[in-house]
């Protein structure tokens, strides 16, 4: 349980926050949070993500006060999720790129160890959404994404602590060309996650505007 936990936690969105900005989009895929291997993730499907998270957390807090508690410890959810979603489409391709296969079957022997040693299917859904912001109708792909993620590091002989393993993220990174919504951040392809991104233009635009209301 503590070595499915470490590499749930791994490949989970705990990232550094990023500000806030109010980019326009991105300006040669409008409408994009995301581009990955010419593939867009609209804001639209960020934002439903994002609803089936909030949507789960209020069901499983129902006092507003607690909730509201809830919402400030994860006030980066949007980029957490970007984060994920597109995590999973670098852990896929270097999966594919290894030849790994994930199948049904073992997704549902996953759930069913790990629901054994939660409690149940709905302990096994609170705890995934506690710690690591999944909601229960995202709980299959992301265990997905844990198998890919060991049957890849079993493949290449290490672990998923280990360089080689995100070696093989930063190759599939570099093939797919990520291009995130500046709004968002941006995509480190050694590192395999969301950063915040360097924008000078923000600080010129608040420069500017100081200097006029001065």
């Amino acid at each position: 349980m503590h070595r499915r936990r470490r590499t749930a936690l791994l490949l989970a969105a705990a990232i550094t926050a990023a500000p806030l900005l109010t980019a326009c989009g991105n300006e040669a895929h409008p409408g994009a949070a995301a581009v990955v291997g010419g593939q867009r993730i609209t804001v639209a499907q960020l934002e439903n993500r994002v609803t089936e998270v909030r949507e789960a957390q209020r069901a499983a807090v129902p006092d507003e006060a607690q909730y509201q508690q809830v919402i400030a410890k994860t006030g980066t959810l949007t980029r957490d999720t970007l984060h994920n979603m597109v995590l999973d489409r670098v852990l896929h391709r270097a999966a594919q790129d290894a030849g790994v296969t994930v199948s049904r079957k073992e997704i549902q022997q996953m759930r069913s160890g790990l629901e054994q040693q939660t409690g149940g299917s709905k302990a096994l859904e609170t705890a995934w959404l506690q710690q690591y912001g999944i909601a229960p109708a995202r709980l299959d792909d992301n265990l997905r994404l844990q198998l890919e993620a060991q049957k890849l590091a079993s493949k290449l002989g290490t672990d998923t602590r280990n360089p080689a393993f995100w070696n093989a993220l930063a190759e599939a990174s570099k093939k797919l060309g990520i291009d995130l919504n500046p709004r968002y951040g941006a995509w480190d392809v050694q590192k395999s996650t969301r950063v915040d991104a360097k924008t000078p233009w923000v600080r010129e635009v608040t420069a500017a505007g100081t200097q006029q209301t001065t």
